[in-house]
């Protein structure tokens, strides 16, 4: 499924000579060429990959102004271009105000994806790649590191639009391990966080397991399920879709009193679960997997094999594995030699 793009415009953010954080517009917006769409797209999927997001909604009384922006672009009272230029003055002026010089090009794209238009603003850094031409020559050139993106914030404008109350139309990248980014960038959109979409996943996923234990359904039925999950999630991450809870509740076993999304809906939890929400890839491990790591010890095997080759004895806290991985018996007899 490809997106329609409507707009793209670059603009960068660097150091001048006086070390001074400045910002260098490009003149107008990239004609949507063949280039242009394939590296939208490339952004666009790079951005559903990041796992960690937080989801809100725009605070317009303590930080007015990208939401009064964004307004004016969707009421056509601003052009694209200019407003890509306001917005990323005043993500300048945030970074200066957090004493945080943080350098790169600013990315605006506004797109169709799956009859949903939004706006995606991101700040990108290059790497240096090296190529090699038919003569054997070496060239040097840069490439925008969409991989290494962290900042970044999509706007929901049909969402915007038909349902700004729910305050669901926002979705940031929280930010990389061991650097808290989120508070700037939050204050730059004016943004208040209401849902944490990691914290969603593995609610998600434990919400499953106490449904199926409910159900008193046996090994394999649980195993099938939890399968009929991971593929629903595949499912929606390949095609950058988002999670909603009624039609996983379709994938799920149901009698006549209870579907799984009636357990959601009942459930007692003090952080209740969206009906939508975006997949997380890190979620597919925790259906297909029990992992741990703590003292010196990382244990990690596929949930098919517990109550068979593994055990675990709750009296005396201790986990039993039958067939012990070739190269870790190995290493064991060895040692048990020395």
């Amino acid at each position: 499924m490809s997106a329609v793009i409507e707009d793209f415009v670059v603009h960068q953010l660097r150091i001048n000579a006086e070390q001074e954080l400045v910002l260098v517009p490009r003149a107008n917006c990239f004609d949507i060429s063949a280039q242009i769409e394939e590296l939208a797209q490339q952004l666009h999927h790079s951005y559903n990959a990041k796992p960690g997001k937080g989801v809100g909604g725009l605070n317009d009384e303590e930080h007015p102004e990208f939401a009064q922006l964004l307004a004016q672009l969707t009421a056509e009272q601003l052009d694209f271009h200019g407003f890509s230029i306001q917005i990323a003055e005043l993500l300048k002026k945030t970074l200066m105000d957090f004493a945080t010089p943080e350098t790169g090009f600013v990315i605006f794209s506004r797109y169709q994806f799956l009859a949903t238009d939004y706006l995606l603003v991101a700040v990108v850094n290059t790497k240096e790649h090296i190529e090699i031409n038919h003569d054997l020559e070496l060239t040097y050139s840069d490439h925008l590191d969409l991989a290494r993106m962290q900042l970044a914030a999509r706007v929901d404008l049909t969402e915007l639009r038909i349902n700004a109350d729910k305050q669901r139309y926002v979705s940031f990248i929280k930010g990389r391990a061991g650097r808290k980014v989120s508070d700037f960038f939050l204050s730059f959109l004016g943004c208040q966080e209401l849902v944490d979409i990691k914290q969603q996943n593995k609610q998600l996923v434990t919400t499953v397991d106490e449904f199926l234990a409910a159900e008193q359904l046996d090994p394999q039925e649980k195993q099938q399920s939890r399968k009929a999950v991971a593929e629903y999630y595949k499912e929606k991450l390949e095609l950058g879709e988002d999670i909603n809870i009624k039609e996983l509740s379709g994938r799920l076993p149901s009698d006549e009193n209870r579907t799984f999304y009636d357990f959601v809906k009942t459930d007692a939890n003090e952080s209740p679960l969206e009906e939508v929400f975006q997949a997380d890839r890190g979620a597919l491990k925790g259906l297909s997997k029990f992992t741990g790591a703590g003292g010196g010890v990382s244990i990690s095997f596929d949930r098919a094999l517990y109550g068979e080759r593994i055990r675990y004895d709750i009296a005396t806290d201790t986990l039993v594995i039958k067939g012990i991985p070739p190269n870790l018996k190995d290493q064991l007899l060895k040692q048990a030699k020395d």
